[in-house]
């Protein structure tokens, strides 16, 4: 799995239990009021849910942050951080769960919190979620879910390194869609700038701490990777943050990386707003320009075709 060195949300709790649980995705499809427990009255599913809280408090690895709920512990709702190299890196990714009455005889159901957009194969707009851990995808032995041997965290690990990981292309089973890994991570890293603006405006319950800080902390070296995609000095998911610092240079490079158009415009079109959002979280943006324009290199657009033309009809 690939790196997640970041400036961390120190002052936010890996593992915390809370109360409100109203914009929790399976309580608000809840068709009647739940009791405490949710749907949950056997005794050894609560006593497995507690020893999963249990493991989540001690073991939960440091780019990984949940919460549970005092008044419904059959609810549950994790942020995952992108790794470090890959189109994911510095997003923050959030899952709602739901622990079925039989559980861990079925597996939880987990609905992605996506703002309707589709950033990986696994990962549906709708927040449907195909993974063979969860049995929504085919798998063998240890692959599906094992009463005996699955966690809750091993599902979140899977979901941040099986699932978020630097070539999300290739998780697409059969036909592959028409395009290049390549260019699939060029709009996988748009789609998650996108859902950085979407947490920025409207942070879910209870980690509405966890966005500020983690973006105020990681918000130049988000900058500083739209620059370097859109200039091609590094592949879309290969940013390796070096100079952690908001304003440490932009790296030069001699060889370019061929960039479309199309991710130009859309990178420059999210770059304000980013800035924006960042800079209303308070992160220290020194030394990064508010906005990047997209210039038009001499081999494209239409004076490009037309120079062209007129040198074949001259030569």
């Amino acid at each position: 799995m690939a790196g997640i060195e970041r400036v961390r949300a120190d002052n936010f709790k890996q593992f915390d239990c809370v109360t409100d649980f109203s914009d929790h995705h399976y309580h608000a499809r809840s068709k009647s009021k739940e009791k405490k427990n949710g749907s949950i009255n056997n005794k050894n599913t609560v006593k497995r849910i507690m020893k999963e809280w249990e493991i989540l408090e001690k073991s939960l690895p440091e780019s990984i942050y949940v919460r549970v709920y005092e008044g419904r512990i059959d609810l549950l709702r994790a942020a995952v951080i992108g790794a470090r190299k890959t189109p994911y890196h510095n997003g923050i990714f959030f899952f709602d769960l739901k622990f079925p009455p039989d559980y861990p005889n079925s597996p939880p159901k987990v609905c992605y919190r996506s703002f309707g957009l589709r950033l990986n194969p696994n990962l549906y707009a709708t927040g449907y979620v195909c993974l063979s851990l969860l049995n929504t995808w085919g798998g063998i032995g240890t692959e599906r879910w094992c009463p005996e041997k699955s966690t809750i965290l091993q599902l979140l690990l899977s979901l941040q390194g099986l699932v978020l990981n630097e070539k999300p292309y290739f998780n697409e089973p059969g036909i592959k869609p028409a395009w290049s890994w390549e260019s699939y991570n060029a709009n996988v890293f748009v789609l998650s700038c996108k859902t950085m603006l979407f947490l920025c405006r409207n942070p879910p319950k209870n980690f509405e701490g966890l966005i500020a800080e983690h973006f105020r902390g990681n918000a130049g070296d988000i900058l500083r990777a739209c620059v370097e995609y859109l200039e091609g000095r590094v592949r879309v998911g290969f940013f390796n943050g070096d100079g952690a610092g908001a304003d440490a240079p932009v790296s030069s490079k001699k060889k370019k990386i061929k960039v479309s158009r199309k991710f130009k415009g859309a990178v420059a079109e999210l770059y304000p707003k980013l800035y924006q959002a960042f800079n209303g979280v308070g992160a220290s943006l020194i030394g990064l320009p508010e906005k990047i324009n997209v210039s038009e290199s001499p081999a494209g657009g239409i004076i490009g075709k037309l120079k062209r033309f007129w040198k074949k009809i001259t030569a």
